[in-house]
């Protein structure tokens, strides 16, 4: 059998809390591989976590100013040499969700194709960790280099990744604090047609919080599931949320649902998420009439407005824990700050751009600690066909929104 459909057939084959040392095993009998080390990104996509059978037993490694930081930043293949040997340091990614980063010692420099062939190992590695954390927890334990409150633990097995790649548009999602997240929440779900973003901040602090976010979430999903228009999916989790809390606690959200052969997009605004659009290098507040918060008042009847996504635009969703952020002499984050943030983030692709805001906002409280919990996501909108480039393309013609 060929050594590519080998190592590919046992990452299939093995139970899923063994797939490190199976792939350590093949690449060693293969590829002569001295060591193969694979590193989860913490849940912070600050650290890279080595995976072992005793979690939190090695230390973590930075992102920032590593040679695996490099790869993992860049998602491309970096090398570094020790004179004895070679170790290739290549993604781990699936469908533009960056999870971590294999790191394979060989005993000298191969040949390109061997590289190639490791990279793509890396990749069939990704598939398997997505399915595999249904069945064990060493791959969710090795993401974090501390304790996750009750309430973060909630919100972080909600999310549908933290980006999402395909030929029509780019996604890409953070919360922070990492480890005490609690109100804040993003979902979205593509189909052959439509893409649904949804954008959530619950009242309330703990895991109170993430009980509310989870029952919008997942009434959401529900509604938009059974295939009701935009609207009715807000009416449908707007009486979710009244009958169990009779008012006393609500979620702001912002829906959007795109259409992809199209662009057009509906959207119904219900609260504090905002949009801000980067299009032909100028940043500015796309407004929507606000509505209710979901679980306000009984019976809410929401409307959808319509808007134009042009070919090489950049969506930055951002909740109250940005935009009312306070710096350290008590003024507000505000909209020219936060125009600035958007613009800067131009030339970096959309999985890169929330950790790049969250950054700029932590520089700017000086090492405070926040006063909320903060949510970034960033949509690029490539079109019914795909441009070239890690950022958005300006669109050459501006259109009403």
């Amino acid at each position: 059998m060929d050594r590519s459909l080998a190592v590919e057939r046992l990452l299939r084959d093995v139970p899923p809390h063994d797939l490190p040392a199976a792939l350590r095993s093949a690449l060693s009998e293969h590829f002569g591989a001295r060591a193969v080390e694979l590193l989860m990104a913490d849940y912070a996509l600050t650290e890279l976590c080595q995976v072992s059978t005793l979690p939190y037993t090695s230390d973590p490694i930075p992102v920032e100013g590593t040679v695996p930081g490099a790869a993992f930043v860049a998602q491309a293949a970096t090398f570094g040499h020790d004179g004895a040997s070679v170790t290739g340091y290549l993604p781990v990614s699936v469908r533009g969700d960056r999870l971590g980063i294999l790191a394979v010692t060989l005993p000298e420099e191969p040949e390109p194709p061997v590289w190639a062939e490791l990279e793509r190992f890396a990749e069939a590695l990704a598939h398997e960790l997505f399915v595999a954390d249904r069945d064990t927890d060493l791959y969710i334990q090795a993401r974090r280099s501390s304790r996750l409150t009750l309430a973060a633990e909630m919100q972080w097995q909600l999310l549908p990744g933290r980006a999402c790649t395909r030929a029509e548009f780019a996604l890409g999602g953070q919360l922070e604090p990492a480890y005490a997240i609690y109100g804040d929440c993003f979902d979205w779900s593509a189909s052959a047609h439509k893409l649904a973003v949804t954008l959530i901040n619950g009242m309330g602090e703990g895991s109170e919080a993430a009980l509310l976010t989870n029952l919008a979430v997942n009434a959401l999903r529900n509604a938009r599931r059974a295939g009701v228009a935009l609207d009715a999916q807000a009416e449908l989790a707007d009486q979710a949320l009244y009958a169990h809390y009779r008012g006393a606690q609500h979620v702001s959200a912002l829906l959007l649902e795109f259409d992809l052969s199209t662009g057009m997009a509906d959207v119904v605004d219900a609260g504090s998420p905002r949009l801000w659009r980067l299009r032909d290098g100028k940043a500015e507040q796309v407004h929507f009439d606000e509505q209710l918060p979901l679980g306000t008042f009984e019976d809410t009847l929401y409307t959808a407005q319509r808007f134009q996504a042009l070919d090489g635009d950049r969506f930055v969703f951002v909740s109250d824990g940005v935009y009312d952020a306070a710096g350290p002499h008590g003024d507000r984050y505000g909209e020219h700050e936060l125009a600035e943030a958007v613009v800067a983030t131009a030339d970096l692709p959309a999985a890169h751009v929330p950790g790049s805001v969250l950054r700029e906002l932590s520089t700017r409280r000086h090492g405070e600690q926040a006063e909320d919990d903060a949510m970034v996501v960033c949509l690029d909108w490539f079109g019914p066909t795909p441009r070239s480039g890690p950022g958005p393309t300006p669109a050459v013609a501006l259109g009403s929104r």
